[in-house]
């Protein structure tokens, strides 16, 4: 079941230049911080209430995040919703016809994630996130 927003991510081309507005203008706590080597990211987690923002840099130019940078710059990447079961949250979605970039969860800066595809979200990359407890 999903429970709330979890995050919003961000795609930036440097990390610690965005800290400086998110974390030192805007106030926001730095969470998590980490280089995501599969995914070719680094992602920093800042808290805001109950949500987070998520930065995402990537690291290397062959991944859907770099490709996002060079094509639409900056900006509001994904928005990311909690669940308590990312594997029944896709499963769920395929049923209805909802085009999955993730057949099934997978490990990220989130917990647990899996991704379905802005073709079928109305322009809008939606995530998945069952948070691993004490994770941040």
């Amino acid at each position: 079941m999903i429970t709330r927003i979890h995050h919003v991510g961000l795609v930036v081309q440097d990390a610690d230049e965005a800290l400086k507005f998110w974390r030192d203008v805007i106030g926001l706590e730095v969470t998590d911080d980490r280089v995501i080597d599969d995914q070719g990211v680094r992602g920093v987690l800042l808290k805001i209430g109950n949500s987070e923002v998520e930065l995402l840099e990537p690291t290397r130019e062959d991944t859907g995040v770099a490709r996002f940078l060079e094509t639409r710059g900056e900006g509001m990447h994904h928005l990311c919703f909690e669940s308590d079961d990312v594997a029944k949250e896709l499963e769920t979605a395929a049923s209805k016809g909802i085009e999955l970039i993730d057949q099934s969860p997978r490990p990220g800066l989130a917990g647990m994630i899996g991704f379905l595809h802005p073709k079928s979200n109305h322009g809008v990359l939606v995530e998945f996130a069952t948070p691993i407890e004490g994770a941040h």
